[in-house]
């Protein structure tokens, strides 16, 4: 199915935070790699994801989502930096899915579901952005969550702790890796009214 197909469908607009592995990426010590993800557009039959590493249309991958659990499926359509793709599950699984969205879907609208915390730390609006080492060199990111004080992406890009860079135009460095991805400290605390557009604004190119 095309994802202009899907988007005349019924489905749920909801960001579902989660995980998944493609079956050709692997890292420096041949463990396969799995990246952070979030769920844009989902129904019971298929779901549009935000994701680091597109993968190829045909591809089978497992997934993991906080609300959902895993999933078995396939890549049906890419997109810039997501993809569809089709689930594969049983029929009970599946009606259990269509509960589980009218659910969420209730919930993201009561506007009594708010985290109120002012150094929370939150999922901006715009799920991608750059990476800029200390040598001017480039890496696409995905944008787990952020705080005033930081923020976790999942890259492409493996650095080691210590690593000083720049996630947007704000300057860090790597304090950890997880599973799916690395934290960056601020170097300075950000005010958070700033941080959407800071984190994801593209690093200025040299003058040649």
């Amino acid at each position: 199915m095309s994802v202009a197909e899907f988007l005349r469908q019924r489905a749920v607009d909801v960001a579902v935070s989660g995980s998944y592995s493609l079956p050709r990426w692997y890292d420096c010590e041949g463990k396969l790699r799995s990246f952070a993800c979030r769920t844009k557009r989902v129904s019971p039959f298929r779901m549009i994801v935000d994701v680091p590493v597109v993968g190829k249309v045909g591809e089978r991958l497992t997934s993991y989502f906080q609300d959902f659990g895993e999933f078995q499926g396939t890549i049906s359509a890419t997109l810039k930096a997501g993809f569809l793709m089709e689930l594969e599950m049983p029929r009970a699984r599946r009606a259990w899915m269509s509960e589980k969205l009218t659910w969420l879907e209730k919930k993201q609208k009561d506007a009594s579901v708010r985290e109120l915390r002012r150094d929370a730390r939150f999922v901006p609006q715009v799920s991608h952005t750059v990476l800029t080492l200390a040598d001017g060199s480039c890496h696409t990111c995905f944008i787990i969550d952020v705080s005033t004080a930081g923020v976790a992406v999942s890259s492409e890009y493996d650095p080691v702790i210590g690593t000083p860079l720049a996630v947007g135009t704000c300057v860090g460095r790597v304090i950890r890796k997880f599973e799916h991805g690395f934290a960056v400290k601020f170097a300075e605390k950000q005010d958070r009214d700033d941080l959407d557009r800071l984190i994801v604004r593209a690093p200025l190119l040299k003058s040649a």
